[in-house]
């Protein structure tokens, strides 16, 4: 069973959470919806205090709804505990209505006063307190902040004070983590009753900050509800999939990768897959390319294996021995590549499928499909294990979308990848999603912007590979692979830094992070 601050849910599941818990639905007693915004508060009040012990001069910036009448349960703690507290409301509290309106009231009847945006007193503004806290918008806003409130989310961000949000940034879309024109930038959300998945992807980790997850004592089993929740995978991941080594063993035990790809002028491409993949404990590992280079790629790495080859039907002998198969890194698009390419695709090994390999499929899969169908079906393709490791890019290629409309809801693009392609995928950027054909996804929260350069993506395919062929299964080698990668990411940066962290500085890290038993 996951624990729940390992599950993902969208908005509309986290209000049926709510429900549940309001209504007793799922275990009894009821709890009532004033006593659960009280808890809210608390624990907002509780964790500003704990990362912002100093801060005297507080701002709580109230919206309507559920979540402005968290925030006025903010504020009258605050103001209890003795702190300075200014209430500014962008929503006349005489309008509120239900548990918001109740916990307005109570901020009155404790002597708290409510002061209309933008009115700070005298001289004073937001940069004038220690810390705000953002009860603007909860997770249903689907629109850009207009009027007041976009500019009471800009005048946030200009002023450079440490911000804690409550339950999401106002501004930012639970669902798809996509900020909605204006979001605010936190530096901690205490986030409830289940994590929304938008705060792990896309635009979500710049707005959140810190994200703390805070169950407001609700049993677990009103997450159990929810069948479909997604996973935020961590480092733990890695443990659960890769057990301790036997001591008899050999390096068949390990598996044995073959590689293809790089194409005259990209032979750096297949050598940072090879490598990545002996750093992530493949048995072997064989790399296929172009015969003018073959000789230069291993010099600096002679354990990899390399084969020059000038057509596939060379390469079909070599494909029936190994174990698994990683096809595309810096592949090409020549008739060199197009004929090695056919004859990976044709291959019953596992394959991940990266680069110019995916966007060989993308130009391949039109042909494969119903000619007569409207809409266009999917392709045709033949029944195997595989997994894809777009960019948003690539993908949009192989989902006829722009990038845009994939940035625009990372986990929706990969689902549809996975189901028309029937494969796992691992839709690359900030908060990497994988997602199988059966609509089940994951987001990984670890990662940097140092690793936005040359090369990861060849690295990710060769952790990814050498997993495979290992024996995990698709979507374990992906999960795995992605956290390993990420976090041998994060250990590369924390060294060197993010500016001029090379792909190579990542694969070093690799056996820091796939020996945890050693930890």
């Amino acid at each position: 069973m996951l624990h729940h601050a390992q599950r993902l849910y969208t908005a509309a599941q986290v209000r049926r959470l709510d429900e549940a818990v309001i209504r007793g639905t799922v275990q009894p007693p009821a709890v009532a919806g004033i006593d659960l915004m009280e808890r809210a508060g608390r624990a907002v009040f509780e964790a500003a205090v704990q990362h912002w012990p100093q801060a005297r001069r507080w701002l709580v910036l109230c919206g309507a709804g559920n979540n402005g009448g968290d925030g006025y349960i903010v504020a009258r703690l605050a103001r209890e505990a003795g702190r300075d507290v200014t209430l500014c409301a962008l929503k006349d509290p005489a309008s509120l209505a239900g548990d918001a309106a109740t916990a307005a009231r109570r901020w009155r009847e404790a002597g708290g006063q409510v002061l209309a945006w933008p009115g700070f007193g005298s001289g004073s503004g937001i940069g004038d307190h220690d810390i705000v806290i953002d009860a603007l918008f909860g997770t249903g806003l689907d629109r850009e902040p207009a009027g007041a409130f976009g500019e009471a989310i800009e005048a946030v961000n200009r002023a450079g004070r440490p911000v804690v949000a409550v339950d999401i940034p106002s501004g930012l879309h639970a669902d798809t983590g996509v900020a909605l024109g204006r979001a605010v930038r936190a530096n901690l959300t205490v986030t409830f009753i289940g994590s929304k998945r938008g705060l792990f992807t896309a635009d979500g980790p710049d707005c959140a900050g810190i994200v703390q997850f805070e169950d407001l004592q609700t049993p677990e089993c009103v997450r159990d509800s929810i069948a479909n929740s997604g996973i935020l995978i961590r480092e733990d991941t890695i443990a659960k999939n890769l057990p301790e080594r036997l001591r008899n063993t050999h390096k068949g035990s390990y598996g044995w990768l073959l590689g293809v790809g790089s194409d005259l002028g990209m032979s750096g491409a297949v050598r940072l897959c090879g490598e990545a993949a002996l750093r992530s404990g493949a048995g072997k590992v064989t790399l296929v390319t172009r015969p003018e280079h073959a000789g230069l790629v291993n010099l600096a790495c002679p354990e990899l294996m390399v084969r020059g080859m000038d057509s596939g039907v060379a390469l079909a002998g070599l494909l029936a021995r190994v174990d698994a198969l990683v096809a595309g890194t810096g592949m090409g698009g020549s008739g060199w590549s197009r004929e090695l390419f056919t004859a990976c695709l044709g291959s019953p090994v596992p394959l991940v499928l990266d680069a110019d390999g995916l966007n060989l499929l993308a130009e391949l899969a039109p042909s494969l499909r119903d000619p007569g169908s409207d809409p266009p079906a999917e392709p045709h393709l033949p029944l195997r294990r595989w997994i894809l490791t777009p960019h948003p890019a690539e993908a949009g290629r192989l989902l006829d979308r722009s990038a845009a409309a994939v940035q625009g809801d990372r986990v929706t693009a990969a689902q549809d990848l996975a189901a028309r392609y029937q494969a796992v995928v691992v839709l690359k950027g900030c908060g990497t999603v994988v997602a199988d054909a059966d609509g089940r996804y994951a987001i990984c929260p670890l990662g940097n912007p140092g690793m936005a350069t040359a090369g990861t993506g060849d690295v990710l395919s060769g952790v990814v590979g050498a997993l495979l062929a290992q024996g995990l299964d698709c979507w374990a080698a992906a999960t795995t692979g992605v956290v390993a990668h990420a976090w041998a990411g994060d250990l590369a940066a924390a060294e060197r830094g993010e500016r001029g962290l090379l792909a190579s500085d990542i694969t070093r890290q690799l056996p820091a992070v796939l020996n945890p038993h050693r930890r």
